[in-house]
């Protein structure tokens, strides 16, 4: 049963060319030709049925089985779109124009499915199934509206859109093999079976190991020892115990980090503690020393605050004495 989907459209109408040709042949007749002559209301039934010849009932029967088909595979809301429709050809030709379009959409959608299939290629991380399924859904969509291919097209394309890996296997095939009557049944065989051996030998990725930051000169040998991890990881025959023996000098040299980190708080809080334990020369407290006293930095702003104080008296007669002596 139809249910209104467009994508879904093409795949209704081949299993309805499939279920009436297995019927009676003469009823796609009908549904592509129509019923000539006979006079029919919106409803599809005849306006003089008494009067039919024999060959006119036969076919008015015929038109009636075939319309019956065409309406119980359709939903409701998809018949009311074409009640007023008499004839089984109207209804289907309506159909079609709504979810195929007309003949100029039609033509733009092989081009696109055309361009489609010439740039079509494998993806690195796809499987030889998914590839295949995809192609085969788009040469599906180029046969339906009738821009179909010959099978050796299809070998050549899925050869060509194979990635770089696969180089060996197609040039073995080209030189093996007779592409003009080579099955696309037959490549994809041949090619599921290669790719078993390729994910035999491919190499198992390796989980990135993290290294702890760290302050000091141990710091730069953990990002050496990284950078050296990173650079070795595409290595795939790399022997797992030097891999082991990696992983243990980074953890000695975490383990020396954290101790150097320990050291230099020790010894910052033990020189602090002979400051305190010795004292101040000037004041004689403790917690400084005596380039840090208090007591001696304000002296120093006193000194540096006094400036020369002169006696105005004193300074008036020495001005008279000079003036007499003159």
């Amino acid at each position: 049963m139809f249910n209104g989907d467009l994508e879904m459209f093409s795949w209704w109408k081949t299993k309805m060319y499939s279920h009436i040709i297995g019927m009676n042949e003469e009823l796609w007749d009908i549904l592509e030709e129509g019923v000539g002559n006979l006079r029919l209301d919106e409803e599809g039934v005849a306006l003089d049925r008494k009067a039919h010849t024999t060959e006119q009932k036969k076919l008015y029967k015929k038109h009636h089985l075939i319309r019956g088909i065409l309406v119980a595979t359709l939903p409701h809301k998809e018949y009311l779109k074409m009640s007023d429709k008499s004839t089984a050809k109207a209804m289907f030709t309506s159909l079609c124009s709504n979810y195929e379009g007309n003949k100029k959409v039609r033509e733009a959608k092989a081009t696109m499915l055309v361009h489609q299939y010439e740039l079509f290629r494998m993806k690195e991380d796809e499987s030889i199934e998914t590839m295949y399924s995809r192609f085969q859904t788009l040469v599906s969509g180029l046969q339906i509206l009738k821009k179909s291919y010959v099978a050796s097209d299809h070998v050549n394309k899925i050869l060509r859109s194979l990635p770089a890996k696969w180089r060996p296997k197609v040039t073995a095939i080209e030189e093996a093999k007779d592409l003009n009557t080579l099955s696309v049944e037959d490549l994809i065989s041949s090619l599921k079976c290669h790719e078993i051996g390729l994910n035999e030998h491919e190499p198992i990725k390796k989980p990135k190991s993290i290294a702890l930051k760290s302050r000091g000169k141990s710091s730069k040998a953990l990002k050496a020892l990284e950078s050296e991890e990173e650079s070795t990881s595409g290595d795939s025959d790399e022997d797992p115990e030097i891999v082991q023996k990696m992983a243990m000098l980074s953890n000695k040299l975490q383990y020396l980090a954290k101790k150097n980190k320990r050291f230099l708080s020790r010894s910052s809080s033990h020189k602090s503690s002979r400051r305190e334990e010795k004292g101040c020369f000037n004041c004689k407290k403790t917690g400084h020393f005596i380039a840090e006293c208090p007591d001696l930095q304000k002296d120093k702003s006193k000194d540096k605050s006094k400036k020369p104080i002169f006696k105005s008296n004193k300074f008036k007669k020495q001005i008279k004495k000079s003036l007499m002596s003159t």
